[in-house]
């Protein structure tokens, strides 16, 4: 009967125990539980800084808590402590501003996370594990924004992936991966390939300004010297937006930079259609026109018979004239745009140099074919003449255009003026001369 009652009593004070090892792991959820509805009611009550502060009382009996469960044989190792753990870690980090201490806790939150994840087969603490990851996400996005802000990239670059791998659906910490890796790649170009990765992941979701992300990532592709796969992808992102202007405009300046002058043209004609009034395509069809001009030019100082090097000739005049048409209708739409008034007026000017030069190579004894080609080139001056002064009123600091107006007065056949185009030519260069090494 004693061993009887003795047993009794044992067994009852092995199940005390096993209560008391318990109640602690019990307690921390119970206080947890408490955080978290003070916590998400604070911000919308009058009563605000007494929830917040009933909040933060909470939080920490729950801390205190599941660090006793934690260290017991009875409760250390069960999916529940870990799991409990890591939110409250979390949720701990995230109240905290000052990351010296709040990195170890969020340290400890993730240990917790990962060690919950792997012993929680039956998902029976899915909904802690996925606060506890929530607030882990809060805190990396937090921090990744003041990282940003304050141009520690790299850092931002962590603490936003932390962030998009919680939430890989999510466009916002899909993007500020991105900007992150873009931006810290001016400093680690590795870092450009991160961005082109997140770039193509935000292009597939319906983010709102996608046709951004087009951009972003061409030029991206620009940076680590891949202008195959810019083309393609900005020529994708014209399929996706054809409305968008400035990806159109920079589809056309990748083509141009990829030497795929003649296949751009078409790229320009239905960017033009789209948006008849836009000054940049007029003047990104002038230059496209004018660069097949520069290489058949090119092509026929080379050519040794006379039939292909008139051939060529013939077609890079043709390129010229209908780059001049494109140039001219730029400025038709904004009189006052430099761009388009400068390489106006040095495409219209360029046969007459030509002229001017073959001129000079004639022999003495071809004196009347001499008149004839400077008569030529005088009037085709005077046709770049209103263009190249009105780039140079546009912008009087370019060298450029200082230079093709100079160019002019050296050209310009006019006997009665010499003296006075001589001394307009010197006053230009002059102003050249003075201008700081690089200018245009």
């Amino acid at each position: 009967m004693k061993i009887k009652l003795l047993m009794i009593g044992l067994l009852g004070l092995i199940s005390a125990t096993a209560f008391a090892q318990k109640k602690e792991l019990s307690n921390a959820q119970d206080e947890y539980n408490n955080y978290t509805v003070s916590n998400s009611t604070a911000s919308a009550s009058k009563l605000s800084s007494v929830l917040a502060a009933k909040a933060a009382t909470s939080l920490n009996n729950a801390k205190t808590s599941i660090d006793k469960a934690a260290v017991n044989d009875k409760t250390a190792a069960l999916p529940l402590t870990f799991a409990l753990k890591g939110a409250i870690y979390a949720a701990l980090a995230v109240q905290d501003s000052v990351p010296a201490t709040s990195a170890p806790l969020l340290a400890t939150a993730e240990d917790a996370i990962k060690k919950a994840t792997e012993l929680d087969t039956k998902g029976e603490n899915k909904k802690l594990i996925a606060d506890a990851n929530r607030n882990v996400a809060v805190y990396s996005s937090d921090s990744g924004v003041k990282e940003y802000q304050a141009s520690k990239f790299d850092l931002a670059y962590k603490s936003f992936d932390t962030y998009r791998q919680i939430f890989p659906d999510d466009t916002t910490a899909i993007l500020y991966t991105a900007l992150a890796a873009q931006n810290q790649g001016n400093t680690d170009p590795k870092y450009y390939q991160y961005a082109i990765t997140n770039y193509k992941t935000l292009v597939t979701t319906k983010y709102s300004k996608n046709a951004n992300s087009y951009r972003a990532m061409a030029t991206m592709y620009i940076l680590t010297k891949d202008t195959a796969n810019a083309l393609k992808t900005v020529s994708d992102g014209v399929a996706k937006y054809p409305a968008n202007a400035e990806l159109r405009e920079l589809e056309i300046r990748i083509g141009l930079q990829a030497g795929k002058e003649a296949e751009i043209l078409e790229k320009i004609d239905a960017a033009i259609a789209n948006d008849p009034k836009n000054k940049t395509l007029y003047y990104y069809k002038g230059l496209t026109y004018s660069r097949i001009g520069d290489a058949a030019d090119a092509k026929a100082a080379k050519a040794k018979d006379d039939a292909g090097k008139s051939a060529l000739n013939k077609t890079a005049l043709d390129n010229y004239a209908k780059s001049v048409d494109s140039y001219k209708k730029a400025v038709e739409i904004d009189p006052e745009y430099f761009d388009a008034n400068l390489n106006l007026g040095y495409t219209l000017m360029k046969p007459a140099i030509d002229i001017y030069n073959d001129a000079r190579n004639l022999p003495a004894s071809k004196q009347k074919e001499y008149d004839a080609m400077r008569l030529k080139a005088d009037a085709q001056f005077d046709l770049a003449k209103p263009y190249l002064q009105k780039a140079v009123d546009l912008n009087p600091k370019s060298a450029d255009a200082l230079n093709n107006l100079r160019n002019y007065y050296r050209g310009k056949y006019d006997p009665a003026h010499a003296a006075d185009n001589s001394a307009k030519a010197a006053d230009l260069k002059k102003q050249v001369d003075a201008l700081p090494a690089g200018g245009n």
